[in-house]
């Protein structure tokens, strides 16, 4: 599947990352409800694939995505680059090089949902459809996003800002997915995806909705206590 006889990764690097990556999602896997690595395989798989349609280098790609979220590891709610120290300890234990590793790092930058644009790298491209893909799956919003919420400490308001407001002006403009064949196969989860997300903005706005969720919440704390 993967390409890698052109690219500036070693087969040996990315086993050494995948292992890596495995442990620490596995010894923090209470810390990482939504980012475990359910989400990391998944991203990593994808972008990969995505890679070998774009002419990317699949190799730089696959190690991307494998540490793209180190971050929450480091700061609940953070952007990417917060990962960034200890993103690029884990690629040189991998013997990936030093400017290698820094443009793995400016990759994971670019590719991020919150300050993409239109002319992205192709190795960000890969990684950002990829990881925007996990967040438009139809499953994710009933089965995953409350362990966002979890993971965040963030309330269901906020949340629904957040996607509203990063993810909105992306798919309008036409770069929510950058290549064509995932464009066609997932805009229309895209599109339901932040239908829902808008019209639970609205809701949670809702004094009366916001007084259900309140109940909802102390009924919550008092089983759990």
């Amino acid at each position: 599947m993967r390409a890698l006889q052109n690219s500036a990764v070693s087969e040996a690097a990315i086993a050494h990352v995948d292992q890596l990556v495995r442990q620490l999602c596995w010894r923090y896997a209470d810390r990482l409800p939504f980012h475990g690595w359910h989400h990391v395989n998944f991203v990593r798989t994808k972008a990969v694939g995505f890679a070998g349609h774009n002419g990317a280098d699949a190799g730089v790609v696959e190690v991307a995505a494998l540490v793209h979220d180190v971050n929450y590891l480091v700061r609940r709610n953070s952007p990417a680059a917060a990962g960034s120290d200890l993103r690029l300890d884990m690629l040189a234990e991998s013997g990936v090089g030093k400017e290698v590793s820094a443009r793995i790092d400016e990759i994971i930058d670019e590719a991020e949902m919150a300050t993409r644009h239109r002319n992205i790298s192709l190795e960000a491209q890969a990684l950002s459809d990829a990881d925007t893909l996990f967040k438009a799956l139809p499953v994710t919003p009933v089965v995953l996003a409350h362990k966002y919420l979890r993971e965040n400490d963030l309330s269901l308001r906020e949340l629904a800002h957040k996607i509203v407001s990063e993810q909105a002006d992306v798919h309008s403009e036409g770069f929510y997915f950058y290549n064509p064949e995932a464009a066609a196969l997932y805009s229309r989860w895209a599109g339901a995806n932040l239908e829902l997300w808008q019209c639970i903005k609205e809701a949670v706005d809702d004094p009366t909705v916001a007084e259900l969720l309140d109940a909802v919440h102390a009924v919550d704390t008092a089983e759990a206590s």
